[in-house]
Formats: structure tokens, C-alpha cells, sequence
């Protein structure tokens, strides 16, 4: 599901030639909170495709430190947290949680969800990370239970993998193949 317009999308040549800052502005929104992400990746320029530069930026947050990684998987917001029902998600945030029918939960719903973050935030000390667009509420459901069997690197590793699949889907609403 692509939830950009055309006019806000952009060609591998315009961000192959933006400067520093417009790259960064441009991309930092795809990591959730982290532009320290696309800002380091910009280095890696010119890309040849989109797979390659979200390659290039995995791989940034691959070679960054635990703790840098864990900033990452922590500036996440809870699926139906308080920043959901308060309505001050970021605009993607906001409508990849819609995406997987998480603003249309009935109050027991909610109350379970948020019992599974309280649950796996104890056990592992950040939040529960899934690509929403790619889950409806059963499987996000299910992987709390499945994941809360995890141990905290594999978590960590699970973690980074989802937020490489949100990263990708942002960016195919980004970024165009083809030189218009």
C-alpha cells in the first residue's frame, strides 16, 4: 500500500544530489525520530537504486553501536500507546498503525494491548517493534506472545529487522525508480 503522493516523491537523482542537510531532512523521517541515520548514510552516495540506498542505511544502523541501536528501537512509539490515543504520533506512525485497524480497537483490545506492551517494556526495556503495515492486530496480537519468549539480543535482533521493513515501505512511498 503506498501512502505517498506522487508530487512527494523523489527520483534516486534528486537525492543523489542533495546536500547534507536537504538529505537528511528528506530521509530522516524514514527512521522513526533518528536522522542520525540518513545523515551518516549520505556519505554512500550516489545510490543506483532504492534497494541500495535502504541496504545502505540498514547497514548504518547494523555498524552503529547497542546503544545507538537501542535510541533507535526506543524512539519507536507503543502500537496503541499513550501517544496513539493521545493523537501525537508522527504522520507515518499514524497511518501505518490505521493500516493494520489498530485506531478501529474495541476497549478490551486496547487494554490487552497495552497489557503486552507493559509486559514485554518490563522484560526487555524498550518497546514492542512491528511493521503494522505489513500485520493486522491477530498477528501483531500473536507476535507479542511469540516474542515475549524471546531472549533480549534475540529481541534486539528481531527488533532491527522489523524496523528495516518499516524503513523499506517508507521508503518505496519516498522514493521513485525511474528519473522523471
Amino acid at each position: 500500500m503506498s501512502i505517498a503522493t506522487n508530487q512527494n516523491r523523489h527520483t534516486l537523482a534528486q537525492l543523489n544530489a542533495l546536500g547534507l542537510g536537504a538529505f537528511t531532512d528528506l530521509i530522516g523521517p524514514v527512521f522513526e525520530h533518528s536522522p542520525w541515520i540518513a545523515a551518516q548514510t549520505w556519505l554512500r552516495r550516489p545510490f543506483a537504486s532504492r534497494e541500495q540506498l535502504h541496504a545502505a542505511l540498514c547497514a548504518t544502523v547494523r555498524a552503529a553501536d547497542v546503544e545507538a541501536q537501542l535510541a533507535l528501537i526506543r524512539a519507536h512509539p507503543d502500537l496503541v500507546g499513550r501517544v496513539a490515543l493521545a493523537g501525537t504520533l508522527t504522520a507515518s506512525s499514524t497511518r501505518e498503525q490505521a493500516a493494520a485497524g489498530l485506531d478501529q480497537l474495541s476497549p478490551a483490545e486496547v487494554a490487552l494491548f497495552q497489557q503486552y506492551h507493559r509486559e514485554y517494556q518490563a522484560k526487555f526495556g524498550f518497546p514492542f517493534i512491528i511493521c503494522a503495515r505489513l500485520n493486522r492486530k491477530a498477528a501483531i496480537l500473536a507476535g507479542f506472545e511469540q516474542r515475549l519468549q524471546h531472549g533480549r539480543e534475540q529481541e534486539i535482533t528481531a527488533a532491527l529487522a522489523e524496523i528495516d521493513k518499516i524503513a523499506g515501505l517508507r521508503l518505496a512511498d519516498l522514493v521513485t525508480e525511474t528519473s522523471i
